[in-house]
């Protein structure tokens, strides 16, 4: 390794907060290792979220004819607007937020929900208080602490100090006790859940808004697995009356449209939403886009569009269908080893709980001896200790060689 010259300057003391390296390229490290050990083991990759399934001809065949077209006089495009093209803003607002009330103005197209998790970040102040799920996506944690927000980190709890961690477990249906929350600025919530697989009920989102109303909280909503969601679990916070005044939703094309790698997301502002003076936090946002992106890739965006046709829709729900189909098999598995199994049934995540036990010792264990790729739910936040998650994103006879050699093991 070459050695560096030292500047004067001196590294971020939020940087120095945080703990580890983010959690998917720890797993892809101790991925690697084990195939540098065992160089011939057949690996299954059932961790990190990633779409495995062909796009639908449709989608791609759009998006190939609008790239060819950049080559033609006619056909070329440079920059487009930093929201995205109006003709996809309002095709996201008809199609998942029909008779909501939002309207395509109100939509931002982006490069994915991650990225604008860490936007909104941007958008904050810098003394805002924050909650999130506990488990819950590592990325609102961390991107809580890089902006400066999070406190020191407790090591005796595996919690930051300044940050509300929201107890969503087995024992509460993994919906929060409101009643004794503190109060916070600024509220993270992930339906279906990212890790539990957890959709929250009518009922639920109900009082997470009548929360938020009451102690003049926002809410930042990821919607990023509504589509697979099976049941009459809401899609959208703005299902709710009154979440238009509170809250904020992210979403994204990649797991339901195989947009892992072409990456295209999207985010609702609310006119209605207002900050405590007033002023309307749509026309921040615009300002944060604007200033921070050049827009979505014009080819991305003719593929969302395609999805969002009626014969692109129904070509994507088939591959999510399919996703859904591996999921069963996945917690028909564990069921039948015995082991409590939560999610896969409206996300495309299983939530497995081995009691007693470190979940990264469960996920070290499982990738020995089986293979297997897993997520350890500790990296999800202390909530996730004892708990590992397993993704649906697989071809079939992955999931199925998974299902015989975790029964073999347990």
């Amino acid at each position: 390794m070459r050695v560096g010259h030292c500047t004067k300057v001196s590294r971020s003391v939020n940087m120095e907060n945080l703990q580890n390296e983010y959690l998917f390229p720890e797993i892809f490290m101790r991925e690697f290792v084990h195939t540098q050990k065992y160089p011939h083991a057949r690996l299954i990759r059932l961790g990190v979220g990633n779409t495995t399934e062909p796009i639908p001809d449709i989608i791609t065949s759009s998006m190939a004819e609008h790239a060819h077209a950049l080559s033609t006089v006619q056909g070329y495009r440079g920059y487009g607007a930093e929201q995205g093209h109006m003709e996809l803003r309002r095709a996201i607002a008809e199609k998942f937020y029909n008779n909501m009330g939002i309207e395509g103005d109100e939509v931002f197209v982006s490069d994915g929900a991650q990225c604008d998790i860490s936007r909104l970040q941007m958008l904050l102040g810098s003394n805002v208080t924050v909650a999130v799920q506990d488990p819950s996506f590592p990325a609102y944690i961390d991107s809580t602490v890089i902006a400066g927000r999070a406190g020191r980190f407790q090591e005796e709890t595996g919690k930051y100090k300044n940050i509300v961690y929201l107890n969503c477990r087995p024992e509460n249906n993994f919906f929060p006790d409101l009643s004794t929350a503190s109060r916070a600025d600024i509220i993270f919530f992930c339906s279906p859940n990212n890790p539990t697989g957890n959709a929250a009920s009518q009922q639920q989102l109900k009082q997470l808004v009548e929360f938020a109303k009451a102690n003049g909280s926002i809410i930042v909503y990821d919607s990023s697995y509504a589509a697979y969601i099976s049941d009459d679990s809401p899609r959208s916070i703005y299902e709710i009356p009154g979440a238009r005044e509170v809250a904020i939703e992210v979403s994204s094309f990649s797991k339901f449209a195989g947009f892992t790698g072409v990456r295209l997301g999207w985010t609702v502002v609310p006119d209605e939403l207002l900050y405590a003076n007033g002023f309307p936090v749509i026309k921040d946002y615009n300002r944060i886009v604007c200033t921070c992106f050049n827009g979505a890739s014009n080819i991305a965006q003719a593929g969302g569009l395609a999805c969002l046709s009626a014969e692109g829709y129904q070509a994507i729900t088939t591959v999510v269908d399919y996703y859904k189909e591996n999921a069963k098999i996945i917690v028909d598995t564990f069921r039948s080893l015995g082991l409590k199994v939560y999610g896969g049934k409206n996300a495309p995540y299983i939530w497995v709980h081995f009691p007693g036990l470190s979940s990264w010792d469960v996920f070290n264990e499982i990738l020995e001896k089986t293979d297997i790729v897993t997520i350890p739910g500790k990296g999800f936040g202390p909530g996730g200790e004892e708990y590992i998650r397993v993704g649906a994103f697989a071809h079939r006879e992955s999931i199925l060689e998974a299902s015989k050699r975790l029964k073999t093991l347990f």
